[in-house]
C-alpha cells in the first residue's frame, strides 16, 4: 500500500523566512527548501503551495520509518502546540538537503569543467585557424 504524508515548516532563518517541504512516498523522505523572504501571512503560505508545489525541486528520497499518527485531537492540538515551539527542521530532511546541495554540486563542477574545457578548444582553434592564415601568404 502506497502511503504518502506532506509536512511544512516555516522558520525564521535570519534574516528570512524559509519553508521546508517533507514529502514521505513509499517510506521515502524528500526535501524542499524554499525562501519566503518577508514573513509570510497563512494565506499567501496556501497561495503559495496551491499555485507553486508542482513546480518545487525535491531532493533525492533517504530512507526513514514512518511513524503511526494518533487519532485524538487533544493530542494532537498538544504536538502542534510542542513542535511550533521547537525552532529549525529534523535531522532526516537536514540530511537530504544536505545531499541535494552536495549532488547539485558535482552537476555545477561537471558543466563548469564542460564549459573550460570549451573554450580552452575554442581558443585552441582560432589559435590555428590564425596561423594557418599567416602561412597562406596573405
Amino acid at each position: 500500500m502506497c502511503e504518502k504524508v506532506g509536512k511544512l515548516t516555516v522558520y525564521f532563518d535570519n534574516p528570512f523566512w524559509v519553508g521546508v517541504f517533507e514529502r514521505i512516498e513509499d517510506g521515502k523522505l524528500s526535501v524542499c527548501k524554499v525562501i519566503f523572504g518577508a514573513e509570510p501571512k497563512d494565506h499567501e503560505v496556501l497561495e503559495f503551495v496551491l499555485k507553486h508545489y508542482s513546480q518545487l525541486k525535491f531532493s533525492s528520497p533517504v530512507d526513514v520509518k514512518v511513524k503511526k499518527e494518533a487519532k485524538n485531537p487533544k493530542r494532537i492540538q498538544r504536538q502542534v502546540r510542542k513542535q511550533s515551539a521547537q525552532p529549525g527542521i529534523g535531522t532526516k530532511a537536514q540530511q537530504a538537503l544536505q545531499q541535494q546541495r552536495e549532488e547539485n554540486k558535482q552537476i555545477r563542477k561537471v558543466l563548469r569543467s564542460r564549459k573550460q574545457e570549451a573554450e580552452k578548444q575554442r581558443r585552441y582553434d582560432l589559435k590555428q585557424q590564425k596561423r594557418k592564415e599567416k602561412h597562406k601568404g596573405r
